[in-house]
Order: C-alpha cells, then sequence, then structure tokens
C-alpha cells in the first residue's frame, strides 16, 4: 500500500484512499487505466462519491503531484544538514529519491510521464514544477559546492545539474521499462561513482 499519508498535505481519509488506489490502478494498468469507473470498483464505492472528493481524474493526479512535490521540497529543507560535500548531498537526494520509486513504482509513470499529459495543460504545468523544483535543488547543491572547491567550475552548475538529473531519469526510466527486474539501488550507487568523477573537481 502506498503511504501517501506520510506527506505533509492534508487529506480527508477517503482522498488518501482513492489517490493510494489511483496509484494501485496505475501499477496494475498503466496510468491509462486510471479512470473514475476503475477507481470506483477498485474502492468499491460509487463514482458520484468519488467525485464528491475529486471533480475529475486529473485533481487526482495533481493532487499526487503534489504530494510528491512538498516531498522533495521537505527534502530539500533537509540538505544543508546532510554531509559536507556537494557529493555527499547529491548522494541523499539519490538515495531518498530512488527509495520512494522502489516502495512506489507507480511514481515513475506520474513523474516521468510528460508525453502522456501533453494535452491536459494544467497536468503538464505541474509536472514541469516538480521536475524545475528537483532541478533547481541540485543546482544549488552543486552552486554551493563550486564556491566551497569541491565541484568543477569549467561546467557550468545548470549544465552539471541537468547531468545529474538526466542521468537520473534514464535509469528509473529504463529501471521501470524492464519491469523492476534490476537492482536500483546497485544501479544507482553505480550511477553516483560515476557522476562524482564527472562533477568533481
Amino acid at each position: 500500500m502506498v503511504k501517501i499519508e506520510k506527506f505533509i498535505l492534508m487529506q480527508t481519509e477517503r482522498q488518501t484512499q482513492i489517490m493510494e488506489s489511483a496509484l494501485e490502478l496505475i501499477a496494475e494498468k498503466g496510468i491509462q487505466g486510471l479512470t473514475i469507473k476503475n477507481l470506483s470498483k477498485k474502492i468499491g464505492i460509487s463514482e458520484p462519491a468519488i467525485y464528491r472528493h475529486f471533480e475529475n481524474k486529473s485533481s487526482i493526479l495533481l493532487t499526487i503531484l503534489d504530494n510528491f512535490k512538498q516531498m522533495a521540497a521537505m527534502l530539500s529543507a533537509i540538505v544543508p544538514t546532510v554531509g559536507e560535500t556537494a557529493f555527499d548531498k547529491i548522494s541523499f537526494i539519490f538515495s531518498k529519491i530512488i527509495q520512494l520509486f522502489i516502495e512506489s513504482p507507480s511514481y515513475v509513470s506520474v513523474i516521468f510521464s510528460e508525453e502522456i499529459f501533453k494535452n491536459d495543460l494544467q497536468l503538464k504545468s505541474k509536472i514541469v514544477e516538480v521536475l524545475n523544483q528537483n532541478e533547481q535543488t541540485i543546482e544549488n547543491i552543486i552552486h554551493t559546492g563550486q564556491k566551497n572547491g569541491d565541484v568543477r567550475t569549467d561546467i557550468s552548475s545548470n549544465n552539471l545539474a541537468l547531468i545529474v538529473m538526466g542521468s537520473l531519469r534514464f535509469l528509473v526510466k529504463q529501471w521501470d521499462i524492464k519491469e523492476h527486474r534490476e537492482n536500483l539501488i546497485q544501479e544507482g550507487d553505480q550511477l553516483l561513482n560515476s557522476l562524482k568523477l564527472i562533477i568533481s573537481k
């Protein structure tokens, strides 16, 4: 069961149940399988009962994305207290994000599905917000690392952040496409070792 309630945003118990069931449906049937009709059957309540809590499917996904964004903001707030070097802080972010995807693989389909939401401008905008927030956190870490002398300065902090986040995205998407058969923690550690060679001064 996906523990959405561990995130900060306030939802009712029924809203939390609907979001958890939505993520489970995505895990079972893909994001296209997330419909109000399927949700109604899965939860065992009527479709009108779902509409009393969420306007439509998009509003469910928006709330899920908001929860993820809030979780990412919490990680960003913790980062200054973690480790000593920029790489220590990036490793911390990596480990937390990878652990979340391992615990709730359906998040991959939601967070990295801009192409699916391209005709829904509100969802597309929200996903861009989430991705930009994570990239900005990494860029800030790298920029501070450059000032402190432990990150190379011949490549801009923006480009290094793109390399880091792009590598993580590709790794997670590849893991998802391969139906989670690979050890994502081990693969993440190997990627981190390579990124350390790239970003370190």
